[in-house]
């Protein structure tokens, strides 16, 4: 017992979720803070996606978490004291049909009352705008203030800051065990270590079901691989993300230029994961199908080589909502999981809330939709 190492909250996963949370916890209130990670801080989901920072295009339910995130976004320079090519220079989604510019006009509708101000644009004011989309594309609609970062700079960035502001950011020390222990919660690594604290927050990803199921709080979650590429620099000149918003997988596509020249893309089918052997791969076949959606996108984008591709591991959640929030069965206890993909955004406005949440036992921000409770077995 002596020999165990003891804080306020414990961590169990060093992705942006978890190392968010740890810098607010330390950086807003002062708590004592372990975080174990079984690899590398930022390695899986929150090193190997897009980098998207966007509210558009976002489930109703999520914008006020998405608000709160753009808020952080906003100041992450000054947070950190280092740069993660953080570019608020918009989000643009465009469409081919008529029917789906109906429903960029609906969302626009409806996330306004939220905070969100979007701006409706028809195909020649595209054009005119921007100069370099196909004749296929019928309208667009732009978030100005949205934007990207680049993830493999974001997580361990977050992780320095959170070890100057006094956590305990401990990489490879993977849990092989955790539990409820009288009052509090002990988790036992690999290397023979045990940790205990009187809250622990489970944020390790798409392996995070597993720890829920230890605690009788199944969810039904599965692993998923981004599907992502970078291609050859060429003079920078578009600001903005870009995605294509079509209800037709083999469409799908987004892409964003980073200030260096190259087109970092993704978008369509999912590839293979695996959270038992921790690989994730590219499919062939979907990048040169992305392929083929840029040129068909923007024309220019024909004769691009490719540099690289690359995939990591994602958790989607059966009902494609995060979990987030308090245990529905365990004081003590909560979680951050299953962003569906969807979570680099709203990692800064994650860890804030959940730090609020733990420190305080109560937050400013509804997260009552995401709650684990909703699987909880009668």
């Amino acid at each position: 017992m002596s020999q165990d190492k003891r804080s306020d909250v414990l961590i169990i996963g060093g992705g942006l979720m978890g190392v968010t949370t740890a810098f607010f916890l330390r950086h807003d209130y002062g708590l004592g803070v372990t975080l174990l990670e079984r690899e590398l801080i930022g390695r899986q989901a929150s090193g190997t996606n897009f980098g998207n920072v966007r509210r558009q295009g976002r489930a109703l339910e999520q914008m006020p978490l998405a608000n709160r995130a753009h808020a952080v976004w906003g100041r992450v320079k000054s947070l950190l004291g280092e740069d993660i090519e953080f570019l608020p220079l918009g989000h643009l989604r465009v469409c081919y049909t008529h029917e789906q510019a109906a429903k960029l006009e609906e969302h626009a509708r409806l996330a306004r009352p939220m905070g969100l101000d979007l701006e409706l644009l028809s195909a020649d004011m595209l054009r005119q705008r921007y100069g370099f989309f196909s004749q296929e594309v019928v309208a667009g609609s732009l978030s100005p203030l949205d934007g990207h970062a680049n993830p493999r700079l974001a997580g361990p960035a977050f992780g320095r800051a959170a070890r100057r502001a006094g956590a305990d950011i401990l990489e490879h020390q993977e849990v092989v065990h955790i539990e409820k222990d009288g009052d509090d919660f002990v988790a036992h690594t690999a290397a023979g270590k045990t940790f205990r604290a009187a809250q622990m927050l489970v944020a390790s990803g798409a392996w995070s079901d597993k720890l829920a199921a230890a605690f009788n709080e199944p969810v039904p979650m599965e692993a998923r691989g981004p599907q992502m590429g970078v291609t050859e620099p060429v003079p920078y000149a578009i600001g903005p993300s870009i995605g294509v918003s079509s209800p037709v997988e083999e469409e799908g596509l987004y892409f964003r230029q980073i200030t260096r020249g190259n087109i970092v893309f993704g978008g369509g089918l999912k590839g293979p994961a695996s959270t038992e052997t921790i690989r994730a791969g590219v499919r062939p076949d979907n990048t040169l199908r992305q392929f083929r959606e840029l040129r068909r996108f923007v024309p220019a984008m024909a004769r691009l080589q490719l540099l690289r591709v690359w995939s990591g591991i994602e958790g989607y959640v059966g009902d494609s909502r995060p979990v987030m929030g308090p245990s529905a069965r365990v004081p003590g206890l909560h979680y951050a999981f299953g962003f569906n993909g969807e979570g680099f955004a709203l990692s800064l406005g994650v860890g804030e809330t959940m730090a609020e949440l733990l420190a305080t036992g109560k937050t400013v921000t509804p997260i009552e939709a995401f709650s684990i409770g909703r699987f909880a077995q009668a």
